[in-house]
């Protein structure tokens, strides 16, 4: 009886540790610093086997997959596994009617039949390197923010430019802990990258916006890529004489599976997160930031939809646009939801509340908070403005295409040539793609209900030119001018008019008026002297407030917030408790996704062979006592970025694929929830069932290294 109570308690205590393992996105090459600790957690591998210079490590295994995603390299010959909502735009780009890739899946047989896929890069990283000391010196406190700026960019421009002389490799210099120090990085990119599989979306995205940022999960979120480089084995444009990369380090694959507490590491490259934020940014984003994120693109996910529901073609050319906005429209109502229910401003008060004790006596410190505060006061009027120039004048399509047009209309009056001359070939560029795969009644539709939430949202005096004189009335009279007479509005009008190019004659167009309206009132808003102060003076005292934060606690571990550079994240694969009375396993299994199946809803189709499979319990080596595993669950630390990340045993062996979090954690970004905060990935033994056993690309599993 006592060897069982102690058993228990040993248990109790472990499993403690585990479930609050250290929260943080931590540079690799400063592994060190955790080194033990990740150890306790689990980890066999050196340090020198994570993040080496000389040596093959895990980092060359870890891509930057087209620069907004993760990927890893799993063959000696430079095949990429990422997720499928990473290989979304270049699928549906791939497809056409006859050939649907995104809803029938693609295999390649062979290296011949893969598909080249226009701008999309890989990108290793080479090294890294603390240079603040090389920075910082070069700076003082008497500095304006312009002067300190400008110093940071000689600075930076040196060391970039010494750290790829005589070499093929790029480099940038990122601030860190919002500018207290400065790492250098050296990139390696490839050009030359090709489609080798996906699963139909009808795996790959099952359960659609539903059961995006959801757990339980059943979603096969995986497709191939595969990276080429010139007979050197050096990056290359495309080309047919192109062979597969040999890569450093390819990530072996494990067979045996995941289990409670086993450990786990993701690297990858997080975009964003705010951890520094204090509370006064938290109210500020949902009071006023996120709830109108939330309208915008609510308008535009009911516009493009109604046309995508009516045309096969539409729908396969917005099918990667519709995502993309449904993703983080979703996560702006759960992140605003989880902020509220995780109290999550009240946790940042006691720690601005132990700051104001440590900053008592401290000069350095006086102001900082009462600055920040101010500082958040003074923009709160401008949310909207600056939320609509990113959602509406920016990201939505025809109006971006203007705005670049506006952009070269700039340069030209300022006599800037040079930069007329490459946003122009930008703007050209932009034309060619929206006019061959973008719907004018999406497009129009979407632009006119706009419209008309910003000339009711944007207060009146920041308002100019034509939106103050049309006002809500008149929208429907301006849009008929647009539609009638825009050159924008029309593919034909458009290349008609192009082969008398007059970046004059196009500024009277009734669109062109229209964004440069836009962007004018945007710029005089950001103009004001209060709110240039109050940025200058928000910039200057996060500074500050990170550094005293990191002092006031010597012994604390702190990491950066993410910026889109390489990150390693460790932790176990973990369950957890959502609310009262309620727990969640940490793996689901094939049969779950048979329990969601509704022929009837798109988001719930289960692909025929699939099922065909599932009835024979046909699951070969990839299954465990009659169940397969699809999806599972980790307390690792990721956010946007780290899509297709991978995920590492102990033992340095691909076990996952990271494709998302979890609902309760939606706040993680601007605070970690260490009891409820998850990672969901695709157990890769699911991966390999569907490429194998159900769509037969056993040449692709031939290219691996399988540990059993």
């Amino acid at each position: 009886m006592k060897k069982i109570v102690f058993a228990l308690v040993l248990l109790t205590y472990t499993m403690g540790n585990i479930a609050r393992a250290d929260e943080g996105m931590w540079l690799p090459f400063l592994i060190g610093r955790n080194y033990e600790d990740m150890k306790k957690h689990g980890l066999k591998l050196t340090q020198e086997q994570i993040y080496s210079i000389n040596k093959s490590s895990l980092k060359d295994a870890v891509i930057s997959f087209g620069g907004f995603c993760t990927g890893e390299i799993i063959s000696n010959q430079g095949l990429i596994l990422t997720n499928h909502h990473c290989g979304y735009d270049a699928i549906a780009g791939a497809s056409t009617e006859e050939h649907n890739y995104l809803d029938n899946g693609f295999w390649a047989k062979n290296f011949k039949e893969e598909i080249a896929v226009k701008g999309l890069t890989a990108t290793f990283m080479i090294r890294m390197e603390d240079v603040t000391a090389q920075v910082a010196k070069e700076l003082n406190a008497k500095m304006s923010p312009e002067e300190r700026a400008k110093k940071i960019k000689e600075v930076t421009d040196i060391l970039v430019k010494d750290a790829t002389a005589g070499t093929h490799y790029e480099a940038f210099v990122r601030d860190f802990y919002d500018g207290n120090e400065f790492y250098l990085f050296v990139k390696e990119t490839f050009k030359d990258v090709r489609l080798v599989g996906t699963p139909p979306q009808s795996a790959g995205k099952f359960g659609g916006d539903t059961d995006n940022w959801e757990w339980p999960r059943h979603t096969a979120d995986f497709s191939m890529f595969r990276v080429y480089a010139g007979a050197d084995n050096k990056p290359a444009d495309f080309s047919d004489a192109n062979v597969p990369l040999k890569p450093k380090h390819s990530l072996p694959i494990s067979l045996k599976g995941v289990k409670q507490g086993d450990y786990a590491m993701i690297m990858g490259f997080p975009g964003r997160t705010n951890r520094y934020l204090t509370s006064y940014g938290v109210e500020q984003a949902i009071s006023l930031e996120q709830p109108k994120i939330v309208d915008i693109r609510a308008k535009k996910l009911e516009i493009m939809k109604k046309y995508m529901d009516k045309d096969v073609t539409v729908r396969l050319h917005y099918s990667s646009k519709y995502a993309q906005v449904a993703n983080y429209w979703k996560y702006f109502i759960g992140q605003t939801k989880q902020l509220k229910g995780n109290h999550v401003a009240d946790k940042k008060r006691k720690i601005e509340e132990e700051f104001t004790k440590y900053a008592a006596g401290k000069a350095e410190y006086d102001n900082v908070l009462s600055d920040i505060e101010s500082a958040f006061k003074a923009t709160n009027d401008i949310i909207y403005i600056k939320v609509y120039n990113s959602e509406f004048v920016r990201q939505v399509d025809i109006n971006s295409l203007v705005y670049y047009y506006k952009l070269a209309f700039d340069a030209k009056k300022s006599g800037n040539e040079e930069r007329y001359n490459m946003i122009l070939d930008v703007a050209k560029a932009t034309a060619e793609e929206i006019y061959a795969e973008r719907s004018m009644d999406i497009e129009l539709e979407t632009l006119e209900e706009v419209l008309k939430m910003y000339i009711r949202d944007v207060p009146m005096e920041q308002q100019v030119g034509i939106t103050r004189s049309i006002g809500m009335d008149g929208v429907d009279a301006f849009m008929s001018r647009v539609k009638t007479n825009s050159i924008f509005a029309s593919k034909e009008r458009y290349e008609e008019f192009m082969k008398n190019f007059d970046v004059e004659k196009m500024s009277q167009d009734p669109l062109f008026i229209l964004i440069k309206d836009l962007d004018n009132a945007y710029q005089a808003a950001m103009a004001q002297d209060a709110v240039k102060s109050a940025n200058a003076k928000l910039t200057a005292a996060n500074r500050a407030f990170v550094k005293g934060v990191r002092e006031m606690q010597p012994n604390k571990k702190f990491y950066p917030n993410a910026n889109s550079t390489m990150r390693l994240t460790y932790g176990n694969v973990l369950a957890y408790d959502p609310r009262d009375a309620v727990h969640y396993d940490y793996f689901t299994t094939l049969d779950g996704v048979m329990q969601k199946e509704d022929p009837s809803n798109p988001e719930f189709v289960v692909d025929p062979r699939i099922k065909e499979l599932w009835m024979k319990k046909d699951y070969g080596q990839y299954g465990v006592n009659g169940k397969l595993p699809v999806n599972f669950l980790s307390n690792n630390d990721i956010t946007g970025g780290n899509s297709g990340s991978p995920v590492i045993n102990a033992n340095g062996e691909l076990i996952g694929t990271a494709f998302d979090g979890n609902w309760e954690a939606m706040s993680g970004d601007i605070y970690f929830e260490p009891n409820i905060q998850r990672t969901i990935s695709l157990d890769v033994r699911y991966t390999l069932w569907l490429i194998d056993k159900c769509y037969g690309a056993a040449n692709l599993i031939n290219e691996m290294k399988l540990v059993k």
